[in-house]
């Protein structure tokens, strides 16, 4: 098989139908491409289904592409049947560094040997997932961000012995199936908006642990805050606006001090048993008896409204 364009590509595989496989099954159900997916677990087939049962209304309401139906999807009895005539694969397997290593490799062995390799990794490099592969240069990251069919973010990027060929191909049928790309220029653990929520996730860590603030608290800062801005606007622009007339330059020299103070922790605090309790009751109490699709379901709407209203200005 020889590797077609990215804008001509009509057939994925999806190996690892879970949250992030299945969210990625959907997504390119919902822009039109024919999708086969395997998982080993016995009950895949079914649960693949019912996530893509439960994606399908927010993405008819974001807009399906011509031809895009969940009867497009074919659940693969095998990995090598996932892989036969795809030329490109997303693997969404379990966050483990042995068992991603042994996942490509299989891949790598089954695939056609023109089709590229993307993992969904959240935090591994591919460096380090790619050494057991006979041909590495095919792999690279396409890591999402959840609900992959609905948050465009995907960051790409190769390893050591990928080719910078695969890496260029890969974005571009990443952005020809929809997703806002970026193509990092190095590896880099975490990747580059992980990095940025984690460094929120464990200030709220800390905050909750010191009775600083509770939950909810934590969340409504976000929402009612910085959120709405970061919607459309980075923190770096927010904060070159913050100089008024003299811009970061302004910020910086005016505000740079202050950078020194202690405000934050950025080291993650120890995962007590009291605080990793406080944190499930605050998010049950944010809950409030809705179950988890309900809240998938008033997630994903909301989603769209701001998707929709971002592309509006």
């Amino acid at each position: 098989m020889t590797r077609p364009d990215p804008n001509q590509v009509t057939r994925v595989g999806v190996v690892g139908a879970g949250v992030i496989g299945g969210g990625w099954a959907a997504h390119f159900l919902g822009r039109g491409y024919d999708v086969v997916a395997y998982d080993p677990a016995p009950d895949a087939g079914d649960r693949l289904r019912r996530i893509v049962d439960g994606a399908w209304p927010a993405l008819e309401d974001l807009g399906l592409a011509e031809g895009a139906s969940p009867d497009r999807l074919r659940i693969a009895d095998s990995m090598a049947e996932a892989c036969a005539d795809v030329p490109f694969v997303q693997e969404s397997g379990p966050e483990r560094l042995d068992l991603k290593q042994r996942l490509l490799a299989d891949l790598d062995s089954v695939a056609p040997a023109d089709t590229i390799i993307g993992s969904s990794t959240s935090g591994y490099g591919m460096s380090e997932m790619q050494r057991a592969c006979a041909r590495p240069e095919r792999t690279v990251v396409g890591h999402p961000f959840n609900p992959p069919y609905l948050v465009p973010l995907v960051e790409v990027v190769g390893g050591q012995k990928t080719d910078p060929e695969a890496v260029t191909w890969a974005s571009a049928f990443y952005t020809a199936a929809g997703k806002s790309v970026i193509e990092m220029d190095v590896e880099l653990s975490g990747f580059l908006a992980n990095r940025l929520q984690e460094a929120v996730w464990r200030e709220a860590l800390h905050m909750v642990a010191n009775n600083e603030a509770t939950v909810e608290q934590i969340d409504q800062a976000m929402t009612e805050g910085p959120g709405p801005r970061w919607a459309f606007m980075g923190p770096c622009l927010t904060f070159h606006l913050a100089g008024g007339e003299g811009g970061m330059a302004h910020m910086l020299d005016h505000f740079g001090p202050s950078l020194e103070s202690p405000w934050t922790r950025l080291l993650a605090p120890e995962l007590t048993t009291e605080l990793r309790d406080r944190m499930v009751e605050g998010c049950e109490r944010e809950a409030d008896g809705r179950s988890t699709a309900e809240l998938i379901a008033e997630r994903d709407r909301k989603l769209i409204a701001v998707l929709r209203a971002r592309e509006a200005v």
